[in-house]
């Protein structure tokens, strides 16, 4: 059978991306980018890769009913947890559609976000041009990205965890996006204004950790891959738990966020 090439969104996806973003430390990511974004009542913002649209719901809080917040996945499953939270946003426009062709007319949004999608998106280069097309002038885009090698993790097996990281960076297209995201960004006529880092850190295992949700992400994907068979997922993720019974658990993680103009 061949494996798929990235992480596939399917219902059981889904539904472990959203409790992943209801952790503490996802939750504070999204205030963040709210506090970096500065949106104003009535603004209007395109939320580009929404997924279950926490953050879709918090801008269009932000820009209130006479704003506009448009909110974009290719996951029906993910629209469909979206639909569901933002019931009574009537400001909220949520639909089916692809980074790389926005349809909407040039100059339409205030605002984009991009939050973890373009790592997954194949012509970044187009997809930045989109960006920008739908972008006012001087209309701010603000991604955020994981660089997969920044992980952090205790672990008793080292060798079998660097193949499980190398095994889950599979999972997403440009594994080290913000080392070159700046130039992209300025190749796409952008005006790159800020650049930060947010990092996770967790000294405990256990379900309201980030890292407990990535280690269950992990454990669904990485089997059959880079030669990982079903019982070494399970010894790894045995290990993890283990060590946090020990108070001998560490991870640590690092996105970073760009913010642009539309120069």
């Amino acid at each position: 059978m061949t494996m798929p090439n990235t992480l596939a969104f399917d219902t059981a996806t889904a539904r472990r991306i959203e409790a992943n973003y209801l952790t503490p430390e996802v939750v504070a990511q999204r205030h963040e980018i709210m506090r970096r974004l500065e949106l104003k009542p009535g603004e209007q913002v395109i939320d580009i890769g929404a997924g279950p649209c926490l953050l879709t719901e918090e801008m269009a809080r932000a820009v209130g009913p006479a704003g506009r917040v448009v909110g974009i996945d290719l996951s029906n499953e993910m629209l469909s947890m979206g639909r569901a939270r933002c019931t009574g946003l009537p400001w909220v426009e949520l639909g089916e559609a692809d980074a790389v062709s926005l349809p909407f007319p040039k100059a339409t949004f205030d605002a984009a976000v991009a939050s973890q999608v373009y790592e997954y998106v194949g012509d970044l280069a187009r997809a930045l041009a989109e960006a920008r097309r739908v972008l006012r002038p001087g209309g701010r885009l603000l991604v955020l990205d994981t660089d997969w090698d920044s992980i952090v993790w205790n672990t008793s097996d080292r060798p079998r965890t660097t193949r499980m990281l190398t095994a889950w960076k599979e999972h997403v297209i440009h594994p080290h996006l913000p080392r070159t995201l700046a130039r992209r960004l300025k190749e796409a006529g952008f005006v790159v204004e800020d650049i930060g880092v947010f990092t996770f850190v967790n000294s405990e295992y256990g379900e309201h950790a980030v890292s407990h949700g990535l280690a269950a992400l992990m454990a669904a994907f990485v089997p059959g891959r880079q030669g990982i068979t079903e019982a070494e997922v399970a010894a790894w993720v045995a290990d993890l738990r283990e060590l946090g019974a020990a108070d001998n658990y560490f991870f640590s993680l690092n996105r970073y966020l760009f913010l642009a103009r539309n120069g």
